[in-house]
């Protein structure tokens, strides 16, 4: 008895020595596995381009060669090109129509969030020639004309062309000048807010080319210090248009190759306006444009005809608050070109509607209280439209078809999270990328029907790092707060050692800028690093206040004219309700947000200081008087018409409310929220003498990034967190 005695003993002290050892060995996240060593970052198929047969696709490899795979098999058919040149960095590449050749964008140096300058080349694949676009100097925005006979492409704001047979460069702009005019590229407010940079646009027979002519002349100039480690550093001088300041001029002309000569299109008298988009028809001289007025709340479509430059409105809409953008597949047509899809929010949910080419309505493609949040495009052989949308729930993304006449909508995706679809030349075939809370990207291919073809990528050893580390499962959650008539969406993570009778620290984690959602059913960037801090004992929490997406517009529009508001109020209930949870420590709760969110977090703890402790705030606007016209203006309305709006929900006019600790982090070259919004708010808390710490990154964008950049930077917000929550 005593020798089994002693044995069991035995037997529960080594079970329990393994247990102790079990959590030991428990692999810790850290820093350095997230920014430095990659251990948590997804794998993607990248650069995916259908060929022109439907049965092919093409990816980008190793930034260096392009592959070109079946759909049927998967197997690589062939690798158009490939370089061994360590220097030679594609950044992006197009076939011709005839997918002779191939335009290679290489060694790209960025300018702003989507514009850069490269060295293009032209690859011929029957001859393997590679051949430099052009020999004067970089280039932007180079495309192939439809007939692969020229490409155009933009240098010091002027349209060029270059003839692939004779080999001759010709320029047809000649007014171009930096800071002044800007001819086939955007200005940088068109490119922050309509996400688009290439404004040229060939014709449907390639003889044509329509084109943007920016004059940003009155357009006041925002001066930025670029320090570059220099003796003297490099004033920065760009056109930048602030709320309620005057904007380029913009108007539209068609350059005709044959003639050599140049028409302006009739876009009416008012120039303080916005051309957001501009589209060819399926005719070559019919041009669609898209015009709203300053306020965006009064949309109309044109057809101007090329011949000469005369237009007539197809369409118009307007909305009390504003007009949410129509999509960049707007004009979507059918093959003969008699009718167009656009979306619209007019029955309070973003749906699909058809129109014939004079602007008749035909029929309204999708109805319900969900709303259509991406178009894939029409298959005119069978007359079936694919989408993804919010049906199943505003958490999710489901993608469907559904015929022109609106019957027979079918859901094409199986898994409930977050999915998205990429369809081959033809419709045959398309890739499924899907994920959701819990598991990272998952990418498919399917036929037509939705069957699964293979699997393309399942992030299996993703998955493996995620267990070795155990990450704590994500949950979703609503919050029922006294100012709103609709719950918040919320997600919540908890130690996977989770005791309710312990007292946990609560960080908070938003955006909440108008049609955003942090609280989705996907994959979420930053989760390994919040899964860190939850490791070390934090509860974290993501809430979507009112103005964000995926729930109608009223939900979305109630923040119109007073940003900030009641976005602020939502936050700072939301976390009233979860510091009484009896699982959070009430004195300890923290709030941070990047951009947007960086100016809701600095609101929440000014007005909320009864319930934040701690707040970080990366890149914040700390006044909409000091950010951009397009976006601002969208929201509020002109500071001028709206000085309460503006100056009430600023930071910068409730710094005496501070009582927490605060973390204000800034990069000094970010050209889309200014260093300005930092700079003005230390000040306005130094007089108020509020002590505060600030963090500011040097020649660093809005991303904050670059080398060991990341590392520093989340270092810098980890050890602010340990040390005041």
């Amino acid at each position: 008895m005593k020798y089994i005695k002693t044995i069991l003993i035995s037997i529960l002290l080594s079970s329990l020595f393994l247990g102790i050892n079990a959590q030991q060995v428990q692999r810790k996240i850290t820093l350095e596995d997230i920014y430095v060593n990659n251990k948590f970052s997804e794998r993607n198929v990248k650069g995916v381009r259908s060929m022109n047969d439907g049965e092919h696709f093409t990816t980008l490899e190793e930034n260096r060669k392009i592959v070109k795979y079946s759909y049927k098999t998967g197997e690589i058919v062939d690798i158009p090109f490939n370089t061994i040149e360590a220097d030679f960095k594609i950044k992006a590449y197009e076939f011709s129509s005839d997918e002779s050749k191939i335009l290679l964008a290489v060694n790209a140096e960025y300018i702003y969030r989507r514009s850069y300058t490269a060295d293009y080349y032209i690859y011929d694949i029957s001859s393997q020639k590679l051949q430099k676009l052009s020999e004067n100097g970089r280039q932007k925005y180079a495309h192939f004309s439809p007939n692969a006979l020229k490409v155009g492409f933009v240098r010091d704001n002027n349209i060029f062309i270059k003839d692939m047979e004779s080999n001759i460069e010709k320029q047809i702009t000649f007014d171009g000048k930096f800071n002044h005019i800007i001819n086939g590229g955007t200005d940088w407010v068109y490119e922050e807010e309509y996400s688009f940079t290439r404004a040229f646009f060939w014709s449907p027979n390639g003889d044509k080319i329509a084109y943007y002519k920016f004059d940003e002349s009155e357009v006041k100039v925002f001066n930025m210090i670029k320090y570059n480690n220099e003796l003297y550093p490099e004033n920065y001088a760009f056109k930048y248009p602030k709320a309620g300041e005057k904007n380029s001029i913009v108007s539209i002309h068609v350059y005709d190759l044959n003639t050599e000569e140049t028409k302006i299109m009739d876009i009416g008298n008012e120039t303080d306006q916005y051309i957001a988009r501009i589209k060819w028809t399926t005719e070559n001289n019919k041009l669609s444009i898209i015009r709203l007025n300053r306020l965006q709340n009064h949309i109309e479509i044109l057809i101007a005809n090329t011949d000469d430059g005369k237009s007539k409105v197809i369409y118009e809409e307007k909305n009390k608050y504003y007009i949410t953008r129509i999509k960049d597949w707007y004009m979507s047509t059918t093959v003969d070109g008699k009718y167009f899809i656009i979306n619209s929010e007019k029955d309070g949910w973003n749906h699909l509607y058809l129109y014939d080419i004079n602007g008749k309505f035909i029929a309204q493609l999708t109805k319900g209280e969900w709303e259509v949040t991406d178009f894939y495009g029409i298959d005119n052989e069978t007359q079936t439209v694919y989408y993804q949308s919010t049906e199943e729930s505003s958490l999710n993304r489901a993608v469907y078809s559904v015929k022109l006449d609106g019957s027979k909508k079918k859901k094409l995706s199986e898994k409930t999270g977050t999915n998205s679809a990429k369809f081959s030349n033809g419709f045959k075939y398309y890739i499924n990328t899907y994920s959701s809370f819990n598991t990272p990207k998952y990418i498919t291919l399917h036929n037509k029907k939705g069957k699964v073809i293979r699997v393309l990528e399942n992030n299996e050893k993703l998955k493996q790092v995620i267990k070795d580390y155990n990450f704590a499962p994500i949950e979703f959650m609503s919050i029922k707060t006294p100012s709103s008539e609709w719950d918040l969406n919320a997600l919540m993570i908890k130690p996977t050692n989770f005791d309710p009778n312990k007292k946990y620290p609560l960080l908070v984690f938003l955006y909440g800028g108008p049609g955003s959602q942090v609280v989705r059913d996907t994959w979420i960037r930053r989760l390994a690093w919040h899964q860190m801090l939850v490791q070390k004992g934090y509860i974290v929490v993501y809430v979507d206040n009112r103005g964000t997406g995926g729930r109608g517009e009223e939900f979305k529009k109630i923040t119109y004219g007073q940003l900030g508001k009641y976005e602020t109020i939502d936050q700072i209930e939301a976390a009233e309700y979860l510091s009484n949870l009896p699982y959070i420590d009430e004195n300890r709760t923290g709030i941070w947000g990047w951009s947007y969110g960086g100016y809701m977090s600095t609101s929440c703890l000014f007005l909320g200081n009864s319930v934040f402790e701690v707040a970080i705030a990366v890149a914040p606007v700390t006044s909409w008087r000091y950010y951009d016209s397009i976006y601002t203006e969208l929201y509020m309305g002109l500071p001028q018409d709206n000085p309460d709006g503006y100056d009430q929900n600023s930071p910068l006019n409730h710094v005496e409310k501070l009582q927490g600790k605060y973390l204000l982090i800034h990069g000094t070259a970010d050209d889309n929220v200014h260093f300005q919004n930092a700079i003005e708010l230390s000040r306005k808390l130094a007089e108020a003498n509020k002590q505060f710490d600030m963090h500011f990154y040097v020649d660093k964008a809005h991303s904050i990034k670059g080398k060991a950049t990341r590392l520093h930077l989340f270092t810098r917000i980890t050890d602010f967190i340990l040390e005041n929550l």
